[in-house]
């Protein structure tokens, strides 16, 4: 496969499973504050500092309030990761390998990309944007299941699935810090029905909060960071999420387990390994912010290789598409 190929598919798993994520958190807080009201206006701020643009987002707004974030978050053509300009770099992606996915899938990117941009212009949406995230969680969906059912398990599939589960991984470990870090405004809400509200809105933005409740029972912190960051059965957790790249990016390359042939391989693995051996406490004892922090950072560099080893020509990023076409 041509590296710009699979560079392309790369990308355009991400900027998708990006999409979903973004939406998904955003309709999350949404919802808790329709329940909280003043309790949780402070908390349109944290939702910025999770896709780490908050820099950006001061340069052009003045305040977080909820219609500036949402409309940061979701239609801004100056946000790289706002939910338009993931769909648009997704959508430019996936036109350069369009022989490569099935028309079924670039048909449906081009209506859940034209749906987002002809729905830009609604500011109702600002106020009452619930209907909207839903419906880009359907298609998200729609197109996942279409790629897993129309694309050959051949090495598209694989560099797609590895795209999808690194930037899945990446969202989870944020949202997770997010809320553990900095969300709780008060020392004195911790264990109160606040902190309950939002631990299980913290699960709901991982869609995780029905499989938690099945296997965990109550909603406790201790088991709500165990579940998202170690579980090995829960597709969302990070744990699950390195470890399925980890067996993606062996069947790219053919390889075994320890065995490696090149950075990628060997840092996927190390960080796959280290989550295997990890526990719970001794992560919360030593600081779940310090630890989550040096995981990014860790992936980050784990992407970095993926791109080293595998692609060797510039792709369509959100970053070069000034507008969307």
């Amino acid at each position: 496969m041509l590296s710009r190929v699979a560079e392309s598919i790369y990308w355009m798993s991400r900027y998708l499973e990006r999409a979903e994520n973004v939406a998904r958190f955003v309709d999350v807080n949404y919802n808790l504050s329709l329940d909280l009201g003043n309790r949780v206006r402070e908390q349109w701020e944290p939702l910025v500092f999770t896709t780490g643009d908050q820099k950006l987002f001061l340069e052009h707004y003045g305040n977080f309030s909820q219609r500036n974030v949402i409309n940061f978050l979701t239609f801004d053509l100056k946000n790289p990761n706002s939910v338009l300009m993931c769909l648009s770099g997704a959508r430019e992606n996936a036109r350069t390998v369009r022989d490569i996915i099935s028309s079924g899938i670039w048909e449906e990117l081009n209506k859940f990309y034209l749906f987002v941009k002809n729905s830009a212009g609604d500011k109702r949406l600002l106020e009452e944007p619930h209907d909207f995230f839903n419906q880009v969680k359907r298609s998200s969906h729609l197109l996942l299941g279409m790629i897993d059912a129309t694309i050959s398990r051949d090495e598209a599939w694989y560099f797609a699935h590895v795209g999808r589960l690194i930037e899945r991984a990446d969202k989870t470990s944020r949202i997770l810090d997010v809320k553990y870090y900095i969300l709780l405004p008060q020392v004195s809400d911790v264990g109160t029905p606040l902190d309950s509200i939002q631990w299980a809105a913290l699960l709901k933005s991982a869609g995780a909060l029905e499989m938690y409740r099945k296997s965990r029972g109550r909603i406790t912190p201790r088991d709500v960071v165990d579940f998202l960051l170690l579980d090995r059965e829960f597709p969302r957790s990070i744990r699950f999420c390195l470890s399925e790249a980890e067996e993606s990016l062996l069947a790219i390359l053919g390889t075994t387990h320890s065995h490696f042939r090149n950075e990628s391989e060997r840092r996927i693995g190390q960080l796959s390994s280290d989550l295997d051996y990890a526990q719970v406490d001794d992560i919360i004892r030593a600081g779940l912010h310090e630890y989550l922090d040096t995981f990014q950072t860790k992936l980050n560099a784990v992407g970095a290789a993926i791109s080293d080893v595998f692609f060797q020509t510039a792709t369509v990023t959100t970053e070069s598409l000034v507008a969307a076409p």
